[in-house]
């Protein structure tokens, strides 16, 4: 099982099917205060955002509507919902993965339910030598 840390990657959908591949940015959170924050007190997100390890999520204090991805163990898309703000989603039991974006975004780039997704961490930025 992969440890994951919070940062930067892509998100990769479409690898299923022969038809090219999307790749969208990526903000990983992985640790639990990154987690906790999510996308709460922002107007917005670039990309995506993944939650690991999570098996649900609410919009409480969320200033705009968003997509909801639940993804298994092998990034296999089990469920997509859209949640307005003040929403508390239901837990998913096989979910190990949350991804979530602005509304809409989801359905434009083709992540739907048995779709499976790639996700990718940027690679690690070793500090300068002095």
């Amino acid at each position: 099982m992969r440890t994951w840390r919070d940062g930067d990657g892509t998100l990769t959908v479409g690898t299923d099917s022969g038809a090219g591949a999307r790749e969208v940015p990526l903000r990983i959170a992985a640790s639990y205060r990154a987690r906790t924050r999510g996308l709460l007190g922002r107007d917005g997100i670039e990309g995506a955002m993944m939650l690991t390890p999570c098996g649900s999520v609410h919009t409480f204090r969320m200033r705009f509507p968003i997509d909801v991805a639940y993804l298994d163990r092998k990034f296999r898309v089990l469920a997509v919902r859209t949640m307005k703000p003040g929403r508390l989603g239901l837990p998913r039991l096989r979910a190990r993965h949350v991804v979530e974006a602005e509304a809409g975004a989801m359905e434009r780039w083709g992540v739907r339910p048995g779709v499976r997704v790639e996700l990718r961490a940027a690679p690690a930025t070793a500090p300068e030598a002095r």
